[in-house]
């Protein structure tokens, strides 16, 4: 296959209507002042006067866009700014999936708005549960990808290091994953939590499987949940794709500038050395939270948090809210027993945690 056939191929996967529609076009104003887009011409009385709030963003800020271009290493081309991963994943199910025909494959337990985003579309969910040590079951998933046409699997998702369970996904399984799906599916790896992962990112790969997208975010590692800026990492004709379908104005102004602010050099060192701390929390984490009596098992995490499966969950909760503490109970989910999700704190949070539960 050559590589415009591998790009005419995924765009082959996407809806009809999709590749047809015109997006909304925004007005051009370089050098011009705005009286195009209906703002106030005065800023807002509760802001300083220099201040930029009463004109509409830049629909993809070409500064950010460049920033995390190179924080990936990707081209600017390959980046779509978003509100978080969230935005991303609602896109690409909306671009490719038609509601009653199309489907999407999940590897429970995983994050939970892949379904939601497929259920939200009328978009199908098959289903091929990670196995006991939470590994991939690369066979199923390969034979749901290369079934017949009925199963209609357009996206199969990938999280790693995957939430909630917290390990990285086998690099070899995830290669044969993407392999299957040449031709037949997107292949999305969410990397929500790369940064605490010593497995290089799958970014590295776009140019040569055009099929495979990568989901980043500011939200964990740069601390930027509040800001909502998460990146769709992909070949530019799907890019394109996406660029139909996204809102006009998806990233406010001060996202924009906390993201930019983040991206900085000497933040970045500083981020860098909150990850080194974190890692260092989570092995105590896990080292201290294995001697207490009240957890049965600690599964080995690659992310900012741990799972435990608890011999009692309802007094091990109470015990952590009773310190001031919620951790997030994830019981009853698929193949996860009395699991708990403990979030990676500050060494002083963490402490207060293994106290009250000691």
């Amino acid at each position: 296959m050559t590589a415009q056939s591998a790009i005419d191929a995924v765009l082959a996967l996407a809806r009809g209507e999709i590749r047809e529609l015109r997006p909304y076009e925004h007005a051009s104003f370089v050098g011009l002042e705005r009286l195009h887009a209906n703002e106030s011409p005065w800023p807002p009385l509760s802001e300083p006067a220099d201040s930029e709030l009463h004109h509409y963003p830049e629909p993809q800020p070409a500064e950010l866009r460049a920033a995390l271009a190179d924080y990936y290493g990707v081209p600017s081309a390959s980046v779509l700014v978003g509100r978080g991963s969230d935005e991303g994943i609602d896109l690409l199910t909306r671009v490719f999936c038609a509601a009653g025909r199309d489907a999407v494959l999940i590897c429970p337990p995983t994050f939970g708005m892949y379904a939601v985003a497929a259920n939200i579309q009328g978009a199908n969910v098959l289903s091929v549960p990670l196995r006991d040590n939470f590994a991939l079951d690369t066979e199923a998933v390969v034979a749901k990808i290369a079934a017949p046409d009925v199963s209609g699997v357009k996206i199969v998702w990938l999280c790693t290091p995957n939430n909630p369970t917290g390990n990285a996904l086998d690099t070899a399984a995830v290669d044969q994953v993407i392999a299957a799906a040449r031709g037949r599916a997107l292949v999305v790896v969410d990397e929500a939590y790369a940064e605490f992962n010593p497995s290089p990112s799958y970014a590295g790969r776009l140019d040569s499987e055009p099929h495979l997208v990568v989901l980043r975010t500011l939200s964990k590692a740069h601390a930027l949940a509040g800001a909502r800026i998460g990146a769709v990492l992909a070949h530019p004709a799907v890019i394109a794709l996406l660029h139909k379908v996204i809102p006009p104005y998806a990233v406010a102004r001060e996202s924009t500038a906390a993201a930019l602010r983040a991206m900085q050099p000497g933040n970045l060192a500083v981020t860098r050395e909150r990850i080194t701390e974190i890692l260092a929390e989570r092995a105590r984490l896990e080292q201290h939270l294995a001697e207490l009596p009240i957890i049965k098992k600690v599964w080995p995490s690659a992310a900012n948090f741990v799972l435990v499966e608890a011999g009692d969950a309802t007094r091990l909760l109470a015990r952590a809210a009773a310190a001031g503490l919620i951790l997030r109970d994830f019981r009853g989910k698929t193949g996860l027993g009395e699991a708990i999700r403990i979030s990676v704190g500050t060494p002083a949070q963490n402490a207060r945690l293994l106290r009250s539960l000691a």
